[in-house]
């Protein structure tokens, strides 16, 4: 006869491989800019420990006291773990897919939408290579900018109602986090996501840290050539970010174009013995 000691190893056994495996557990991140409530916090990472998952990094906190939150039962430890970055382009450095999470209520996002049960094939494509994810979620009150999202592969929109559209924090980190066990942390990659993973090649997508550094040689290029005036250069950066996360380059395509553009802002820029010989 079966004891319920029994029984609950059984259930466990049929229903954790839907959970992070060891390796996986490094491999996908949460990150929470700028939240102003610490009890969300605590909640997150309650939510966060119940799929496995370890690896929070907090952007800004509002609040100093937040890893003291009481509504992390039993979660302590991945608070206490928790990262805390000054930008989200620091707690992302070293994520090859970034998804922004949002609703389209009050935004035209500039990148792909992609509904929250259509993320798993892209995370799983990442995980099956050795790439690193992030999921972000932005602030309460109006949830991640439109610079926020400039460092994000894809946005995520959460299927909610019109007339309730935003979403507890703690809650949508769960939600989140639910959808991807159930179809993308499985040991058996259904036909979707290996199709996703066959059409993208079979490599990680680059490291974001190597776009922002891509992206800063453009601009350094762009500022030599006079290719605008000074007050666009935000604008100009705003948008390369969002490009070359379109592109979803290789990482030896990103050695070819850094490569390129450092090889023309060399000859754009005057050498020390320019102007001499001339009279």
């Amino acid at each position: 006869m079966c004891t319920r000691e029994c029984t609950n190893e059984v259930v466990s056994a049929i229903y954790n491989h839907l959970l992070l495996t060891e390796d996986q557990r490094e491999q996908l991140g949460v990150v929470l800019v700028s939240p102003r409530n610490p009890l969300n916090i605590g909640a997150v990472a309650r939510a966060m420990a119940n799929f496995g998952s370890a690896r929070l990094a907090v952007v800004a906190p509002y609040e100093p006291h937040w890893r003291e939150a009481r509504s992390a039962v039993d979660a302590e430890s991945v608070l206490q773990s928790a990262r805390v970055c000054s930008t989200l382009a620091e707690a992302v450095a070293d994520c090859t897919l970034v998804a922004g999470t949002g609703t389209l209520t009050y935004r035209r996002p500039e990148q792909p939408v992609v509904l929250l049960p259509e993320l798993a094939p892209f995370v799983q494509r990442e995980l099956k290579h050795g790439g690193r994810v992030a999921l972000v979620f932005g602030p309460e009150k109006h949830g991640l900018t439109r610079e926020d999202l400039a460092l994000c592969h894809v946005m995520v929109e959460i299927p909610t109602d019109a007339r309730q559209p935003s979403m507890n924090l703690g809650q949508a980190v769960a939600v989140c986090l639910y959808e991807l066990a159930s179809r993308a942390f499985s040991a058996r990659p259904g036909r979707a996501a290996s199709g996703a993973a066959e059409a993208e090649g079979a490599e990680p997508g680059v490291r974001s840290a190597e776009l922002e550094r891509l992206a800063g040689v453009i601009e350094e290029t762009m500022v030599a050539a006079g290719y605008s005036p000074r007050a666009m250069q935000a604008a100009n950066r705003h948008d390369l970010r969002v490009v070359l996360r379109r592109l979803r380059l290789s990482a030896a395509d990103t050695r070819r174009v850094m490569g390129l553009f450092r090889r023309i802002l060399w000859r754009l820029r005057p050498t020390p013995d320019a102007g001499r010989g001339r009279g």
